[in-house]
């Protein structure tokens, strides 16, 4: 993994906290002591953060480091697609059930 891919799934991780927990950027941003500009940035992996702020999002969310850097339901699109057909060409898939939420997703 490489800086920005890092970034990048950082970013996601921490959005995905917050709207989880039902807060606003500005919230969040308030309680991280960042601007909302750069909290909005942060979460698109575009800016990394000081230790110090590490810091203050772990008490924001109530969590351990660990829960903060647990990217392992983050995967590559490509790896999810390949997983995917590898998993119906296996017939590991009921591919009728899998197209019926993918259609009540889609419409």
């Amino acid at each position: 993994m490489n800086d920005t891919e890092f970034k990048k799934l950082l970013g996601k991780r921490i959005k995905d906290l917050r709207t989880k927990r039902g807060m606003t950027q500005e919230k969040l941003a308030e309680l991280i002591d960042v601007g909302e500009r750069n909290l909005s940035k942060l979460e698109c992996g575009e800016i990394f953060v000081k230790a110090s702020t590490v810091t203050k999002i772990l008490e924001a969310f109530e969590i351990k480091p660990n829960e903060l850097f647990d990217f392992s339901n983050y995967q590559p699109e490509n790896n999810i697609k390949e997983t995917l057909i590898n998993a119906i060409n296996s017939d590991l898939v009921d591919v009728d059930l899998l197209f019926r939420i993918y259609r009540s997703i889609k419409y």
